[in-house]
């Protein structure tokens, strides 16, 4: 009885181990620079005990990461907010899904040159990103400060054309997201997204003049093909982002200038 036992355990160990070894996986998961990379390194750390192995792939904009996903380069993508994801699946008929939410980076305004946003002078030059939902949302930042008014109906993506009401006359510098730390040293101010302060050195905490409010609708989410986001791997992947080493790691790492969703 006890061979018979001791047989049939090594059987049962021995499915087990196959088990793990079918529900191992690999992927590959694109980010932008900064927090995003750096937290999704947190979670490939997270997620390496459950089967799951992440290759991080950084990418320097924010195009390319939504089009190597719909192309198949990519398993999954996280850097991007929803109202960027919708714009690009309208503009570029990318079939995507989002599949969880993951943290909002408010976004600031920065100055080499003024200290306090009431000192910006007349005819300010001023650098927003030049995609159409976080150029759109740096205007909208812009009005709540009431620097400009926008047109009614512009939603969440207003361009420069839509201002209606711009007191200091203020000239637009639209950039590629990645520049705009780099504008600082030509502009007066710069609407930049937290991923690019952080990775340019700039503290939204002790460098930021003015920040968007905390009640943004823009969280950031992670994204799959529609079709693939019920394959196994998908959720343990958000699992192992939403986790509680995850939500550690953020608030001790970012000090609140990136906030979880979770």
């Amino acid at each position: 009885m006890l061979r018979l036992t001791t047989f049939v355990s090594a059987i049962a160990l021995s499915s087990a181990a196959m088990a793990s070894v079918a529900m191992a996986e690999d992927i590959k998961v694109g980010v932008s620079p900064g927090e995003h990379g750096e937290i999704m390194e947190k979670v490939a750390e997270v997620a390496e005990p459950l089967g799951l192995t992440i290759e991080v792939i950084e990418f320097s904009d924010y195009v390319v990461p939504n089009q190597a996903l719909a192309d198949g380069d990519l398993d999954a993508n996280s850097f991007q907010h929803r109202p960027y994801l919708e714009n690009q699946m309208k503009d570029r008929g990318f079939e995507l899904v989002e599949v969880g939410t993951t943290i909002t980076t408010p976004m600031g305004i920065y100055s080499d040159r003024v200290e306090d946003i009431a000192d910006l002078p007349e005819g300010a030059q001023v650098a927003i990103p030049n995609d159409p939902t976080n150029g759109g949302r740096a205007l909208l930042i812009l009005q709540d400060l009431g620097l400009i008014t926008l047109a009614e109906g512009t939603g969440l993506v207003p361009s420069p054309l839509d201002v209606s009401d711009n007191p200091k006359g203020l000239q637009f510098l639209e950039l590629d997201a990645a520049q705009l730390p780099r504008a600082l040293a030509d502009a007066d101010i710069a609407v930049i997204n937290t991923n690019y302060a952080l990775a340019s050195g700039l503290s939204p905490r002790e460098d930021a003049i003015a920040m968007e409010k905390a009640d943004s609708p823009y969280v950031n989410i992670l994204v799959v093909q529609q079709g693939r986001e019920a394959e196994p791997w998908v959720k343990t992947l958000v699992e192992a982002y939403q986790s509680p080493e995850v939500k550690a790691f953020i608030d001790e790492k970012y000090d609140g200038a990136v906030i979880t969703s979770w």
